[in-house]
């Protein structure tokens, strides 16, 4: 409140810089801070200070194509450079990968080994959706981490093996897709539990969730298909898709809904699905 001259209180003057205390259903996000959520969400890449203060879920989805552009960006390069300078494709791929779990903070190979240790490791869903929840890991979620860093590697490495370039746009395209690709998890399937990185999101619109998926489709399909071709990008798409029914089919299943950890882990099965798609067929 403001003290006027008469000696009256008045309210104070309105904030027009989009970060009061309005609830964030009444604040509209824009384009800028939607893209500055994702880089913030995804990756430890620095994003500034604007926009920090709120979260819409729902709105970071739409444009998330966009940042998943940018994350990817520098661990793509990163491949494509070392092969060019002579770098043994294997080599250069597993080099390229890690690069891209510390841009990413690792934040799907967490998930997917959380989501590994609580899918099979507890015998009841109250049971795994606590293993879900602790950030230990057992031998299913090391398993977890192994695997679907060696799949990436060996599929990387193939493609990079026959066409650096190509291997590199096609690894940018197949971050892209399987980042938007797996919120469809969110949109599909309830919160499996009260709490957590999911719960407090709240329900992904379907309208959001399908804006989102087409953008990164039409990004990949510019990524992929020049160097890709047509055919391959098709089945990638193919693969995905089976890919990622199946998994809300197990979530189904299993949790009658999904977490924040099984969204993660959509996303690394998504990029080893589109990755072994073009990598079917490499050298013959």
């Amino acid at each position: 409140m403001q003290l006027t001259k008469s000696g009256k209180t008045s309210a104070p003057k309105p904030r027009n810089d989009n970060r009061g205390d309005a609830p964030q259903d009444q604040t509209k996000t824009n384009l800028v801070e939607a893209m500055l959520m994702g880089l913030r969400f995804y990756s430890r890449l620095p994003a500034g200070d604007y926009g920090h203060d709120k979260f819409d879920f729902a709105a970071m989805v739409r444009p998330l194509a966009f940042p998943s552009l940018i994350i990817g960006a520098g661990p793509a390069f990163v491949l494509l450079l070392l092969c060019v300078l002579g770098v043994p494709a294997y080599f250069a791929a597993a080099f390229a990968v890690g690069l891209s779990a510390i841009v990413t903070g690792a934040m799907a190979e967490d998930a997917f080994a959380d989501a590994m240790d609580g899918l099979f490791g507890g015998q009841t869903l109250e049971r795994k959706l606590e293993i879900m929840h602790d950030s230990r890991h057992g031998t299913y979620g090391v398993l977890g981490i192994v695997a679907p860093f060696a799949l990436r590697v060996f599929s990387l490495g193939a493609l990079a093996t026959v066409a650096p370039v190509a291997a590199a746009a096609i690894w940018l395209g197949a971050g892209v897709l399987a980042r938007s690709g797996a919120t469809w998890i969110a949109q599909q399937l309830p919160p499996a539990r009260a709490d957590g990185i999911s719960a407090n999101a709240g329900s992904l619109e379907t309208k959001s969730c399908y804006i989102g998926i087409a953008l990164a489709v039409a990004v990949s399909f510019l990524l992929m298909v020049p160097l890709g071709g047509l055919g391959r990008w098709l089945l990638a798409l193919i693969f995905a898709s089976v890919a990622l029914f199946l998994w809300r089919m197990l979530l189904g299943k299993m949790l009658g809904g999904q977490t924040g950890d099984t969204i993660g882990a959509a996303q690394l099965l998504l990029e080893i699905a589109i990755l072994s798609s073009f990598m079917l067929g490499v050298g013959q």
